[in-house]
């Protein structure tokens, strides 16, 4: 169990701290823009703040070289990296200067962010029993909508009182974590087995090599695919909920701290309903399969981001409460993500799993960060954040058209 408090653990303080950007991405650019010499206005921000999550995507992709790490070195070790990396950075954010100071911070970030999700999907599913495996990566899976509540907390009683560098400042905690990890987590037997055996002929080239081997080719590039559509959906459709609530919000003549607020209310559904599809997941994938729970998530995705950006969000009326509900729908249609957390790994062995869910989930963040930039421009063309959001909602449905030919694992065993 102590493996699965790891890896919740880490994967919470990574959800606060990759969340709090997306929190004060309106007040810190507000502030940020003018000393870098740019005009303070919607269309800048919508521009900038899209570049800036194209970039610190650029940098969460860099991240998969953590997963040869893990497989080579071990997955606790590894963590404890990642962890420090991304609270270093995140704290350091607090002292941005200007919007490419901001910039490189956030991309630096991401780098440590970036090793979390496969890291701690890789330890339990090689630490739990065969018969828990499914729930215990799910209920891991959790552990980064919990970070979305803690962020929204901070935002509540820290960022809408003092500012949002102070939210920054917030990120550095989780480095404290470490210490806790370092005397209480063990590497899983399993790894520690499987590297024995391999001896020194392992190196962390030949576990990130393996992924493109004729047994897994085909895996690896439909996994990639599958998450392209997931992180489009997640950084350039949900991520926008706060700041699309706060111009809803002022554009409903409510005050900058009002605002604040209602973007963390948004923000604490968009967590509440990815935790409620945690629980649900699992009991779908192992009654339905992978593929087919997959789809069903990708549906409501799909249908979430086009109400909420295409139609609430150019409500006159009303909005706000419409807009908070969306949030809800939200949450529950991103916790397509979680079954990733048990179907890749099923899909490798131990000595490449970290490399192969690291590599999936990372790539893919490269095609995202892509289409990130062209909702921020999309913004600045058509001077509004809804259209441009809206349209990110047809990922989904290339997703679809690629999940048939997908491996399916319901009912067997975690590869050796």
């Amino acid at each position: 169990m102590r493996s699965f408090w790891a890896a919740w653990g880490g994967w919470t303080m990574d959800g606060m701290d990759s969340f709090i950007y997306s929190l004060v991405l309106v007040p810190a650019l507000q502030d940020l823009l003018p000393r870098s010499g740019i005009a303070n206005t919607t269309a800048n921000v919508g521009f900038y703040g899209g570049l800036l999550f194209a970039l610190f995507m650029v940098g969460w992709g860099t991240g998969l070289i953590w997963g040869p790490i893990a497989d080579r070195f071990g997955r606790v070790r590894t963590m404890m990296f990642s962890i420090l990396s991304f609270s270093v950075f995140t704290l350091l954010a607090a002292f941005a200067t200007g919007v490419w100071s901001l910039a490189v911070f956030r991309f630096l970030a991401g780098i440590g962010i970036g090793g979390e999700w496969s890291i701690g999907a890789a330890l339990v599913s090689e630490d739990w029993p065969e018969d828990r495996r499914t729930m215990g990566a799910a209920l891991m899976h959790t552990g980064y909508y919990i970070g979305f509540f803690l962020a929204a907390a901070a935002n509540y009683f820290i960022g809408s009182r003092f500012g949002w560098r102070y939210m920054f400042a917030v990120g550095g905690v989780p480095a404290i974590f470490i210490a806790w990890i370092r005397r209480n987590v063990r590497e899983p037997e399993r790894w520690a087995n499987r590297v024995e055996q391999l001896g020194e002929k392992w190196s962390m080239r030949r576990a990130f090599l393996l992924l493109f081997s004729p047994r897994y080719r085909r895996r690896t590039v439909l996994n990639s695919i599958y998450l392209v559509v997931s992180l489009i959906g997640l950084w350039a459709g949900s991520v926008y909920t706060p700041a699309a609530m706060t111009y809803i919000a002022e554009r409903a003549g409510r005050t900058a701290m009002e605002a604040a607020r209602l973007a963390s209310y948004s923000s604490a559904l968009l967590g509440l309903g990815t935790v409620l599809g945690a629980l649900i997941v699992p009991f779908l994938a192992d009654w339905l399969g992978r593929r087919i729970t997959l789809a069903i998530f990708y549906l409501l995705m799909s249908a979430s981001i086009w109400l909420a950006f295409g139609h609430v969000f150019y409500m006159d009326m009303r909005a706000v409460g419409w807009f908070i509900f969306c949030s809800l729908l939200l949450g529950l249609g991103g916790a397509n993500f979680i079954v990733y957390s048990f179907w890749i790994p099923e899909q490798y062995g131990t000595e490449c799993r970290a490399s192969a869910f690291a590599f999936t989930t990372n790539f893919g963040r490269f095609a995202a960060a892509g289409f990130t930039f062209l909702v921020g421009a999309g913004v600045r063309h058509f001077q509004t954040l809804g259209t441009p959001v809206a349209l990110t909602a047809f990922a989904f449905l290339v997703g679809l058209i690629f999940l048939p030919f997908g491996e399916e694992t319901k009912g067997k065993p975690l590869p050796a």
